[in-house]
């Protein structure tokens, strides 16, 4: 859709949609909000926890298709706080049922945009898990609804927030790396060859019709869940749509330039081998190896997964590499960052990661700036429109991927221009009674 044409529908919506919204309790500073859980799994929990850390919110709702996961949630919540959280099998039956002001959405990908626009609609404030969507229609539908609704979205993007991943943008910003022509973002992993799991029945308590919802309805395998949709191309986008959307945003905090001229990907299974999908059982079906090539105006950028070549001829196993006439920097997780210079002569710097644990997160971080924003009525860290914008470098990479070739791309229009094959993968046809968006 041309930007001049979503911005008029965005327009038009907002004064309906504000006018319809409930009022959102205690809008002032130091207020408690009414909040409620959509995937009660291990990150979704992880980023509830932080809420009730805060001292500033009420649990009153967690909402997951497995019964036995929304049951354990909520007794952890009662045991955490004394929130009795109502429980609820359909996000949109809680939806219409709960006075909410924040909902949290930690679901499988391909849920995501669904999820937020629902309570956008409904006038609450959003946390929800990267990416902002399966696809770029339907994130950028997020987007739009955001803005329609004068709602704060905060993707959980967190690195936004980490100390480490700040200074060092802000070290490329002061120009200590000089004149920047490329930028490398890159994990490996271990692995070795795949074999199918079996499929079965699902259990009692899983809704699975409901699991899959606007996805193509595969049979249930453990592998999927709980914990392994990542890496089935129906649920989610693999490496690049979950660890790639990471460290490309960490490439945008930098960049001016926020959209690409041009995306070409290759990879394939070269290690997991073959993808296996029948009655009886199944594999995984995302890329163990992938590079993808996005080419901006002023420099070229690279993402890369792959197995194997962890700590040997590397100095690092995650994260990016600025290269510039100055230096070379790298941003990484656990390692902080480092600055190799170009001069023989001048010292390497380093700053130490600092760093939430267990998990090695700065979530509560990401929870404050959501809270103060949500106050301030200023953007947040991670706004919708910038998760959208990380998310779709990565899957405009899955996009080239598929189609096995190069695309051009119009970040003002978010089409690929003269492309009428490679447009049609910007969405994909819903499932039964699901509707796509627009």
């Amino acid at each position: 859709m041309p930007i001049d044409r979503r911005n008029f529908i965005a327009s038009a919506a907002a004064a309906g949609a504000l006018s319809a919204a409930p009022a959102i309790h205690g809008a002032q500073k130091n207020a408690t909000y009414r909040t409620a859980l959509i995937g009660s799994g291990w990150w979704g929990m992880n980023i509830l926890r932080e809420a009730v850390a805060s001292q500033r919110v009420k649990v009153v709702a967690i909402c997951d298709v497995d019964e036995d996961k929304r049951d354990l949630a909520a007794e952890e919540i009662e045991d955490l706080c004394g929130d009795q959280a109502k429980t609820y099998g359909d996000f949109r039956e809680m939806l219409d049922r709960e006075e909410i002001d924040i909902v949290i959405i930690a679901t499988p990908d391909h849920w995501h945009a669904l999820n937020a626009i629902a309570a956008l609609e409904k006038g609450c404030h959003v946390f929800v898990e990267k990416p902002t969507g399966h696809t770029i229609g339907e994130s950028r539908a997020m987007v739009d609804v955001a803005q329609a609704t004068g709602r704060i979205v905060q993707v959980g993007l967190h690195r936004r927030s980490g100390p480490h991943h700040v200074a060092a943008n802000q070290f490329l910003r002061d120009g200590n790396v000089g004149t920047i022509g490329a930028v490398r973002m890159f994990v490996n992993s271990r692995g070795g060859p795949e074999r199918p799991s079996r499929n079965s029945e699902p259990p009692e308590t899983l809704d699975w019709d409901m699991y899959c919802g606007p996805a193509p309805l595969r049979p249930f395998n453990r592998k999927i869940h709980p914990g392994g949709f990542r890496h089935f191309l129906d649920f989610a986008n693999g490496t690049l749509g979950d660890w790639g959307v990471h460290w490309l945003d960490q490439m945008l905090m930098w960049s001016e330039e926020k959209s690409p001229k041009s995306v070409y990907s290759t990879g394939g299974r070269p290690v997991f081998g073959p993808a296996v999908l029948s009655e009886s059982e199944q594999t995984t079906d995302a890329p163990d190896s992938q590079v993808a090539v996005y080419q901006f105006e002023s420099f070229t950028a690279t993402w890369e997964h792959r197995k194997f070549a962890g700590h040997g001829p590397e100095r690092h196993n995650v994260g990016c590499y600025f290269y510039g006439d100055r230096g070379t920097l790298h941003i990484g997780w656990r390692d902080g960052w480092t600055f190799y210079p170009s001069d023989s002569k001048k010292a390497i710097q380093h700053q130490d990661a600092q760093l939430q644990e267990p998990d090695g997160h700065n979530m509560q971080l990401l929870w404050a700036d959501f809270l103060q924003a949500i106050e301030s009525g200023k953007q947040p860290a991670c706004s919708a429109l910038i998760g959208h914008q990380a998310t779709n470098l990565s899957l405009l990479g899955m996009l080239s991927l598929k189609l096995g070739r190069s695309i051009a791309w119009d970040g003002e229009t978010e089409t690929i221009p003269g492309d009428e094959e490679a447009n049609r993968l910007l969405r994909r046809e819903y499932r039964g009674p699901w509707q796509y968006p627009s």
